[in-house]
């Protein structure tokens, strides 16, 4: 518009010039309807407008891939307008679906010009960019363009994935009644040892087998006591840990678990705190139930990779975040220089079960076949399948998992042939 402008000042300026200096009347005669579309341009030159913006969400809180709508509604509190250029852009990384982006109209004074669009995004938090507003005058020499802010936020939850529950063994429970064995006699499924029949047994408690090699002795099968527990999921964000291929990157899978791991936990009625480490430290206190859900996914949402060098090894885990004696879940590549944080944990009375997710298939499986990188993957395989047996050696229980594979299969091939040691207590005279 300012470039119309000059351009028509200058070629009415030059027409008057020519025409005085040449003294033709047609010249003067040519630049008079000029003059007029410029006098009427300024006329209806409209004041600078007075625009309000507001998006609003179907949806604060939407899954991954997930369509989400937002309507943007921009409204006229100044003078008409007789032509307004409207531009609501997405933010970066978010697929259009359906709806309007831009419009072209006119917006009378106190009118709402409304757009709806929908879309769909991979996991993190969204914030939509300003929204360009361009107001024009019927002739089109003046305007105004404006930026309105209309600040809204959208939180992408990662994608949970479909496990059963899973099979942990920490050192200590909760008194409340769960599936996790407890080490404890008491009201349970699994047996846990044997004791002399005391008058009030259940009779169906009894052991007949055993009772019938005693002439006048019986015997009360005592069971394991199932209950809940403290869980600690750790996600390890470091940068220097993340394998990136073709634009797909293993920390997305990691993140994947962690709440599948944690809604799994939960669903179990354990109380359950994350830490993702990395980068910086971000927390979530232990706690239960749905409430507790939303703050570890909406942490989870937000997480990413970073690398700080304070926090290059997991030599500084705040391992105090979580109870004593309680179960530690590691959720991490892994690298050699972890193995003393592992001992570290397991010396401090922590159970700890780490979900590897395998960076060696995870790259393998996006590179050419070629004998180098079979090599190269053999080595590379070698010296991972050594790290494992050191961290396996401290009592450390590992999953590897390929991310190509079902987490659940991985996660109880690993836990169902963990030995389970039961205690069997006989008092025979």
């Amino acid at each position: 518009m300012k470039n119309q402008l000059l351009l028509l000042s200058a070629l009415i300026f030059g027409l008057l010039l020519t025409g005085l200096l040449t003294l033709q009347g047609g010249l003067l005669a040519l630049a008079l309807p000029l003059l007029v579309y410029l006098a009427a341009a300024f006329w209806f030159n409209p004041e600078k407008p007075l625009l309000n913006a507001a998006r609003r969400l179907d949806t604060e809180w939407v899954a991954e891939n997930a369509p989400a709508t937002i309507t943007l509604q921009v409204t006229n509190q100044g003078q008409a307008l007789e032509e307004v250029a409207l531009s609501a852009p997405l933010p970066v990384n978010v697929r259009f679906l359906k709806g309007e982006v831009a419009a072209f109209a006119s917006l009378p004074a106190g009118e709402t010009l409304s757009l709806t669009h929908t879309f769909q995004a991979l996991r993190g938090e969204y914030r939509p960019p300003v929204v360009q507003v361009t107001a024009n005058e019927t002739f089109g020499l003046f305007g105004h363009t404006l930026s309105l802010d209309a600040p809204c936020q959208l939180a992408v939850r990662p994608q949970t994935l479909t496990v059963r529950s899973a099979k942990i063994r920490p050192p200590q429970t909760r008194g409340f009644a769960g599936p996790i064995p407890a080490r404890q006699s008491g009201v349970g499924l699994d047996f846990f040892s044997l004791r002399e029949y005391q008058p009030g047994d259940p009779q169906r408690q009894i052991n007949w087998r055993i009772a019938a090699r005693y002439e006048h002795d019986l015997f009360t099968n005592i069971f394991e006591q199932e209950r809940v527990a403290d869980v600690g999921i750790i996600l390890d964000s470091r940068r220097q840990v993340d394998v990136v291929v073709g634009g797909e990157s293993l920390f997305e899978h990691s993140v994947r678990a962690a709440a599948t791991l944690s809604a799994a936990f939960l669903k179990d009625g354990n109380r359950v705190g994350l830490l993702v480490y990395g980068g910086s430290i971000q927390r979530v206190f232990p706690g239960y139930g749905k409430v507790q859900r939303y703050r570890i996914l909406r942490t989870l949402s937000k997480a990413h990779t970073g690398h700080n060098y304070a926090l290059e090894n997991l030599g500084h885990l705040p391992t105090r975040a979580f109870p004593s004696h309680s179960q530690v879940v590691l959720i991490s590549p892994l690298y050699l220089d972890d193995v003393p944080v592992l001992i570290q944990l397991r010396s401090q009375g922590y159970a700890v079960l780490v979900i590897s997710p395998d960076p060696l298939d995870f790259e393998a499986r996006r590179l050419p076949a070629t004998r180098e990188s079979e090599l190269a993957e053999r080595i590379a395989r070698a010296e991972r399948n050594f790290l494992m047996q050191r961290i396996r050696r401290v009592g450390v229980q590992v999953v590897e998992w390929r991310v190509n594979e079902p987490l659940d299969s991985s996660l109880h091939r690993t836990l169902e042939a963990a030995p389970t040691l039961h205690r069997l207590r006989m008092v025979a005279r």
